[in-house]
C-alpha cells in the first residue's frame, strides 16, 4: 500500500524526546498514527486523524504488571524498541506518566547510567584499536600483510568511533536533562 506509511526521523531521545512526542501528536491530528519504532525514528500509518498524546518510558524486560499500571492510568501501549523503550498514547488531558521532577530524575538517571557504561566501553575499544594500530605500524608487525591488517583495523576503528558517538552524545543529553531538572 504505497502512501499508507510514512517514516519520521527522531531528533534523538536523549535530546528531543519531548519534541518527538509533540511531532507525533501533531502528525496524529493530521491522520498519521504511530505504527512502530524504525531505525533512528518512527514508522507511521495513515489512519483517521486522532487527538492523542504520546509519552515514552524506559524499562528493561517490562512485565505485565508494568503495562497494567500504565493501562490503569489511561495510557495505551503502542510499541517497544530494543526491549526497553516503550511508547504509550492517551487522550488529551490524561495525567502524564511522570508528574514530578523526582520521577523524571529517576527515569533519566537510569538512561544516563546505561549510556555512560556504553560510552565507556566504546571509548576503551576505540583507544585500544588506536593503540593496536600504532603498535602495528611502529613496530612494523605483520609487514607481509600490512595493508590488509591496516584495512581491517581501520574498519574496526570506524565502527568503534561510530559506537562511541552514538553512546557518548546521548549520555551528554541525559546529563544536560538531569542538570536542568535539578
Amino acid at each position: 500500500m504505497m502512501g499508507q506509511t510514512k517514516y519520521v526521523m527522531s531528533g534523538g531521545l536523549a535530546f528531543d524526546e519531548e519534541k518527538d512526542m509533540k511531532k507525533l501528536e501533531q502528525l496524529a491530528r493530521e491522520g498519521w498514527i504511530f505504527d512502530r519504532f524504525a531505525f533512528m525514528g518512527y514508522r507511521l500509518r495513515k489512519a483517521e486523524a486522532k487527538d492523542i498524546q504520546y509519552s515514552l518510558d524506559y524499562r528493561k524486560d517490562a512485565d505485565l504488571d508494568y503495562f497494567a499500571y500504565f493501562k490503569e492510568a489511561g495510557w495505551k501501549h503502542e510499541g517497544t524498541a530494543e526491549n526497553y523503550i516503550h511508547i504509550f498514547s492517551a487522550p488529551p488531558g490524561t495525567a502524564p506518566i511522570y508528574t514530578d521532577s523526582d520521577s523524571l530524575v529517576e527515569k533519566y538517571s537510569s538512561e544516563k547510567s546505561r549510556m555512560g557504561k556504553g560510552a565507556l566501553i566504546m571509548l576503551v575499544a576505540t583507544l585500544s584499536i588506536m593503540a593496536a594500530l600504532w603498535v602495528i605500524s611502529y613496530f612494523s608487525l605483520f609487514s607481509h600483510i600490512e595493508g590488509t591488517v591496516n584495512a581491517i583495523m581501520s574498519i574496526l576503528f570506524i565502527f568503534s568511533l561510530i559506537g562511541l558517538v552514538f553512546t557518548f552524545m546521548p549520555y551528554l543529553g541525559y546529563v544536560y536533562k538531569l542538570n536542568k531538572l535539578k
